[in-house]
């Protein structure tokens, strides 16, 4: 007679290998299925040989293209002294006194009193109410602790306060008490303490994924400041300069937050073709809706400065690298959706694979491209307002240059996103059902992980080492 697995009086000895438990059997979820916030189980040799054929070279293309296409340091320029092109320093307001607005706008054009135009009511109520004369000192510069007065309307949008830290614009060329005029507030305080409140939620809640995350979020910025933005300001193509910059962030993001594995690599694959399509796509209609890429007064500022770059071009970067995180986040999703239903149900062949984890993404791709409409229309809010208050058709307002640049790149990005679903779907669930179970041993499968545990991804995280397995038994309830 014998006993069952469970059964006290049935010894389990070393000699004696666990029976595997089918899904089906009724506590085949506590220890056969892995979540996808856990390591990916191993997949056989001969399927991890097929995806690094794949990914070394493009991994070592990419690192190439930036070895070729690393910038010097960004060609120098005269400065303008207009917008952000202007020599800044720090200062701090040390008094604000109230004074008749009468007074201290002598100098200016007596109003008309017609306040049926907008000069004719801002003339008026430059010579009503109270004004304040605030008292800033230079902190930083060649002149520091000199001091200058600006005048605040009581309408102006930004008050100042005594104390409060500000950025002060200098103007060399003009006259000595005309110099320097207050540009903006110092945010620096508020701003670090707002990252650090960040990352502190992301390690509290991600833990060591947290970490990595942060890592991997400083080291994108850093490819985005140190490659990407130089290159482009020394006149490289800026589609190549992005198509490049954009994949080795993908490499960085996607292998270190989610791990050297297989399941990773797919999300890789998946997101390279996504990106590759939006490239195609943002090419043809940028160039067939005659956008420049040139319609304010930032992007103005920098084709006078550097007349080489490509503005058109530099606008189709911008479509692909606001498109990539987005696209990393649907295609880990989808290839971690596949994954799980494969180690659920081993026998799923890739056409129910496929099937199942497609309803997934028809929700992710709902949310997704309503997350990156409204994102869009965010942005352009007082755009839209303005054309809102001019009463302007529909067709007007999408025809005009400004919004048809935020339409192009909405739509783009969302096609993108939408393909990048039963794309990456479908390689995952290729991929997953082309292995061969057995073929590296106990550890060459994608079903249940052996008892004892769930393999550790070991050094190449089942992609190009083998893995650390279980212990193999299963212990004795």
């Amino acid at each position: 007679m014998t006993s069952s697995p469970s059964d006290p009086q049935q010894p389990h000895g070393p000699s004696q290998p666990p029976r595997r438990q089918e899904p089906s059997e009724p506590d085949g979820h506590v220890h056969g299925h892995t979540h996808g916030h856990g390591p990916a189980a191993p997949v056989s040799r001969h399927l991890r040989k097929v995806i690094a054929a794949v990914l070394i070279p493009f991994a070592t293309a990419v690192a190439v293209g930036l070895v070729v296409l690393w910038p010097g340091s960004a060609p120098g320029h005269e400065r303008t002294g207009v917008g952000f092109d202007r020599q800044t320093q720090q200062g701090t307001v040390t008094r604000v006194d109230t004074v008749d607005c009468k007074d201290v706008n002598v100098a200016q054009v007596p109003p008309t009193g017609d306040t049926g135009t907008p000069q004719g009511r801002e003339a008026v109520n430059a010579q009503q109410g109270d004004c304040k004369k605030a008292t800033i000192e230079v902190t930083s510069g060649k002149d520091k602790g000199r001091t200058f007065t600006e005048i605040i309307q009581p309408d102006a949008s930004r008050q100042l306060e005594k104390g409060q830290g500000v950025v002060v614009a200098y103007a060399p060329d003009a006259p000595r008490d005309l110099q320097y005029s207050v540009i903006d507030v110092n945010r620096k305080v508020p701003m670090a303490v707002l990252a650090g409140i960040f990352a502190l939620a992301v390690v509290l809640v991600g833990r060591m994924r947290g970490v990595m995350a942060l890592i991997a979020l400083a080291a994108s910025f850093a490819v985005l400041t140190l490659f990407i933005l130089p290159a482009i300001l020394e006149g490289s193509n800026p589609l190549i300069v992005a198509i490049i910059g954009s994949s080795a962030i993908m490499l960085i993001a996607l292998y270190l937050c989610h791990g050297l594995t297989a399941r990773t690599s797919v999300a890789v694959l998946g997101t390279l073709i996504s990106l590759l399509l939006i490239g195609l796509l943002g090419s043809v209609f940028i160039d067939w809706a005659s956008l420049t890429g040139n319609t304010d007064d930032n992007t103005g500022l920098i084709h006078g400065l550097y007349p080489g770059i490509d503005m058109s071009g530099l606008l189709l970067a911008g479509v692909i690298i606001g498109s990539l995180g987005v696209l990393d986040d649907v295609t880990v999703t989808q290839t971690s959706a596949v994954w799980e239903l494969r180690q659920a149900d081993p026998g799923m062949g890739p056409r129910e694979l496929y099937r199942a984890a497609i309803r997934i993404g028809r929700d992710h791709i709902a949310s997704v491209v309503n997350t990156l409409v409204l994102a869009y229309a965010g942005a352009a809010l007082p755009l839209l307002l303005l054309f809102t208050i001019a009463q302007s058709s529909v067709g007007t307002v999408a025809n005009s240059e400004l919004v048809a640049e935020e339409i192009v790149r909405t739509l783009v990005g969302s096609i993108g996103l939408v393909a990048s679903v039963p794309v990456t779907t479908a390689l995952a669930a290729l991929v997953v059902s082309a292995d061969r179970p057995g073929a590296d041993g106990p550890v060459a499968h994608t079903g249940t992980p052996p008892r004892g545990g769930v393999p550790a991804p070991g050094g190449f995280g089942g992609l190009g080492f083998p893995g650390r397995g279980g212990t193999g038994r299963r212990r004795k309830k």
